[in-house]
């Protein structure tokens, strides 16, 4: 870590002697120069020695009770020299240095002169002795730091910048005053000696309350729909329909439907809870993919006869060990079969395979691999396929009983078990959905 030192704006300095006697000395030359100065008045031009002593003894008295203000360029480069003497042995910089947060130390012209080790990891190499503005580009919190320097107070602000991605921040920019002569601060009428300037990255809670705020909406939606629905029939059957057997019948059976999706949407929101909430615990137990691709497929090979689809399995290996929850995988697996048997089912056939991937030597990682033949899905869907609630066909996906939560339910499992999911899928060639699992050894 470096710093640089530079020499802010000549501070008034006040300037007081211990004692009379100190003061008499400092100013010797001084009162030598007008004695000699006096006694040449009586000698050249006949000054009584009276007016001359007067003047002496005044002079002496002034200078030795009377404390002075000086704007004496010595005496500032002294206190700057005891400031340089002092900055480096504060405290100052190893409190800066255990923040977490990215943190410039600035003096009141705005020249950078201390740098945290959190500020170089995200900005990069900063180099002390650059203007402030070379690192923190944003107008508004250059304008507070001005008003911080100019008034002693403290601000804090919040900015968003939109590149390279939309993100948030928010800056504490806090005056700091260091000890010795004309101590004191803001309240003092002292201008401080340098600004602190601490920055919160909060482009993560915001996207995170954005995405609660979006889930709330999608839900409330999602839930109202069959809700309305339910609402309608049973006014119609208390009304028009109250004696018509075969509408009544008909009508029960669309209600019991409806009633069904927000079961299986409740379930789902509810699951996902649940998956949130331990997102944090990686598993510990292990767990085997070939029996879980096993139980699944014969889980839901009823649902695979009723689309006339067969599923196919490709499994070389005994077993393939991995570190997770078995429930949770189980989930994974489901989803991802059930979601080729209804989407792709117009390809006859879901293949099932679970391979090993040993990069270089090293520990035996695993790949779990889901493919349909169907339509396929177009390109500009497949970054938002784990988002919630989204759909790439709506109508369809609801036909089929879908939730439009089942991938965002496998992203945050997968995230849990720190694995990987890919998509590939082209228009007519089916998809393929990839998950690959670290070695149950790793990290």
């Amino acid at each position: 870590m470096t710093e640089v030192q530079s020499e802010p704006a000549h501070p008034v300095v006040e300037y007081k002697s211990a004692s009379p006697f100190n003061r008499l000395r400092e100013a010797r030359w001084q009162l030598v120069t007008a004695a000699s100065l006096g006694f040449a008045s009586n000698v050249f031009f006949d000054v009584p020695w009276q007016a001359v002593l007067g003047a002496i003894a005044l002079l002496v008295g002034v200078t030795a009770y009377v404390p002075r203000r000086l704007r004496s360029r010595r005496l500032e480069v002294v206190k700057q020299r005891e400031l340089r003497r002092m900055w480096p042995g504060t405290g100052m910089k190893v409190t800066v240095d255990a923040l977490p947060n990215p943190c410039f130390v600035a003096d009141g012209r705005g020249i950078t002169r201390y740098i945290n080790q959190a500020a170089l990891k995200q900005y990069g190499e900063l180099t002390p002795g650059d203007p402030l503005s070379f690192s923190l580009r944003a107008p508004s919190l250059l304008e507070a730091f001005d008003r911080v320097c100019s008034s002693g107070a403290a601000e804090r602000i919040n900015w968003t910048e939109k590149v390279p991605t939309e993100a948030w921040f928010e800056a504490h920019v806090s005056p700091v005053y260091m000890p010795g002569p004309g101590g004191g601060g803001a309240d003092a009428g002292r201008l401080p000696d340098f600004v602190l300037v601490v920055i919160r990255d909060l482009s993560e809670q915001r996207r995170l309350e954005r995405m609660r705020t979006d889930f709330v909406a999608n839900a409330s939606h999602e839930l109202r729909t069959p809700l309305a629905s339910l609402t309608g029939f049973i006014e119609t059957i208390q009304g028009a329909a109250r004696d018509d057997p075969a509408a009544r019948d008909r009508f029960l059976q669309i209600m019991l439907e409806q009633a069904g999706r927000m079961r299986r949407l409740i379930d789902d929101i509810l699951s996902l809870s649940r998956i949130e909430l331990k997102a944090h615990v990686k598993p510990a137990a292990l767990v085997d993919l070939v029996e879980i691709v096993r139980h699944t497929t014969d889980a839901l090979a009823p649902l695979a006869s009723d689309m006339n689809v067969e599923i196919e399995t490709d499994i070389d290996v005994g077993e393939a060990l991995v570190r997770g929850d078995r429930d949770e995988l189980i989930q994974v697996t489901e989803n991802l079969i059930e979601n080729a048997l209804k989407y792709g089912s117009t390809g006859e056939k879901v293949s099932v395979s679970v391979k090993p991937v040993a990069p270089d030597a090293g520990p035996v990682n695993w790949s779990l691999v889901v493919r349909d033949y169907g339509e396929g899905i177009p390109a500009e869907h497949l970054p938002r396929l784990t988002e919630r609630f989204y759909r790439v066909d709506v109508d369809s996906s609801r036909a089929l009983k879908g939730t439009g939560l089942g991938l965002a339910i496998v992203k945050h499992i997968l995230n849990r078990h720190r694995a990987r999911l890919e998509v590939e899928s082209a228009p007519g060639e089916g998809a393929a959905f990839k998950v690959h699992f670290p070695a149950n050894d790793a990290d």
